[in-house]
C-alpha cells in the first residue's frame, strides 16, 4: 500500500525521534548498575586518593556503587585506551589528569586522541608543588637558588619523577623561566628520589604538596616555593614561584571523562552530582587537608580548560625535548 507523503514523512518523523525519547527516558534512570571508575595508575597516588574520594560521594549521592578500578600502565594510558573502547553508556569512566594531557605530546603512537576521544564530564580538584631543597644547600629563597644556579650551571642535581611526571615537568617549566641550567635525574615516582634529596645527593625537587609537606613539616626538607598561582592553605608560610619568577605556574588536576558519544544527560547528572560535592563544605575540606583545592566547571569549561593545558604544556614537552620512556 502506498502511503500519502505527508502521512509517511509523519511516520518517519517519529520513528527517528523515538531513538531520542527512549535514551532520553534511559538517561534519567541513570545509574541503574554499579560504575567503573578506571585509574591508570596503582591504589594509594595522588589520583587514586582523589578518585576513591569522588568515587564515595557519587555512590552515596546516585545511589550505585562506583567502584574505583586500578589499571596501571603506560603513565595511564592503559586505562584511557579502556575506556575510549568502552560502550558509551555512562557505565565506564576514566578519572582522568594531567598526565593525559601530557601525554598527547609525549608519546608519538597512541591509538586514540585524548581529546577527541574523552568527553569531558567535571573537573574535581587541581594542585601544585613544592620547590624543595636539602636543608644543608645554600639557598634558602628562590632568588638565591637562581643566583647559585647560574654561578653553578648544570652542577645542581634535579629529581625528577621520571619524563612526563609532574615533578619533572614543574622543574622544566621552571628552569625555562627562570633561565638556569639542572641536571635532571630520573627516579620512578617521588617516593624512591626522596632518599637521595635527604641525603643530599640530589639537591633540589618539585615534589607534590601532599607528599611534600610531611617531610617539610618535620624539618628533613626545606621548601621553597610553591608552584601554585596562589599560596597553599596547608604550607601559608612559604612563597609561590610567580612571587620571583613572573607567571610561572604548574599545576596538577583531575576529573572524570567519560567514552565520546555518552549521552549528554548522563554527563548532566555526572556534572551535577560532582559539583554538588564541591559545594560542600565538609568534602572539600578534605582536599583541602591533601594540599589541592576544589575545581568546579561545566562540562564545556572542564573541555577548553583541557585544551589551553594541553597545548601550554606541548610548548613545553617540545622545547625541552621531553621523551617518554
Amino acid at each position: 500500500m502506498k502511503l500519502p507523503r505527508r502521512k509517511f514523512l509523519h511516520l518517519a518523523a517519529g520513528a527517528a525521534a523515538f531513538p531520542a525519547v527512549s535514551r532520553l527516558a534511559w538517561a534519567q534512570t541513570y545509574p541503574t548498575r554499579p560504575v567503573r571508575l578506571l585509574v591508570g595508575y596503582s591504589a594509594g597516588g595522588p589520583l587514586d586518593t582523589g578518585a576513591r574520594l569522588i568515587a564515595q560521594w557519587l555512590s552515596d549521592r546516585l545511589g550505585q556503587s562506583f567502584i574505583v578500578d586500578n589499571r596501571p600502565g603506560a603513565s595511564g594510558n592503559l586505562a584511557t585506551q579502556e575506556v575510549v573502547r568502552a560502550r558509551p553508556d555512562g557505565y565506564t569512566l576514566l578519572a582522568c589528569a594531567a598526565t593525559n594531557a601530557w601525554n598527547v605530546t609525549l608519546y608519538d603512537n597512541l591509538s586514540f586522541d585524548f581529546t577527541r576521544d574523552i568527553t569531558p564530564v567535571a573537573s574535581y580538584e587541581r594542585g601544585g608543588g613544592v620547590m624543595e631543597v636539602n636543608p644543608s644547600f645554600p639557598a634558602k629563597t628562590v632568588p638565591e637558588f637562581i643566583a647559585y644556579a647560574k654561578a653553578n650551571p648544570g652542577k645542581i642535581n634535579m629529581a625528577s619523577a621520571g619524563p612526563g611526571s609532574a615533578p619533572g615537568m614543574y622543574g622544566e617549566l621552571f628552569k625555562a623561566m627562570a633561565g638556569v641550567d639542572l641536571f635532571t635525574v630520573n627516579y620512578r615516582g617521588s617516593g624512591p628520589a626522596l632518599p637521595d634529596l635527604f641525603a643530599g645527593r640530589v639537591q633540589v625537587m618539585f615534589d607534590p604538596v601532599i607528599t611534600a609537606m610531611g617531610p617539610i613539616r618535620a624539618g628533613k626538607l626545606r621548601g621553597l616555593a610553591v608552584t601554585t598561582a596562589k599560596r597553599v592553605e596547608v604550607l601559608p608560610d612559604i612563597p609561590t614561584v610567580g612571587e620571583f619568577v613572573p607567571g610561572y605556574e604548574a599545576i596538577g588536576w583531575q576529573g572524570i571523562g567519560a567514552p565520546r558519544n555518552t549521552p549528554p544527560e548522563i554527563i548532566g547528572i555526572l556534572n551535577s552530582a560532582v559539583n554538588a560535592a564541591l559545594a560542600d563544605p565538609a568534602f572539600t575540606a578534605r582536599f583541602v587537608d591533601l594540599g589541592v583545592e576544589p575545581f568546579s566547571s561545566s562540562p564545556s569549561e572542564f573541555g577548553k580548560f583541557i585544551v589551553e593545558y594541553t597545548e601550554k604544556w606541548a610548548k613545553v614537552i617540545q622545547a625541552a625535548n621531553i621523551k617518554a620512556e
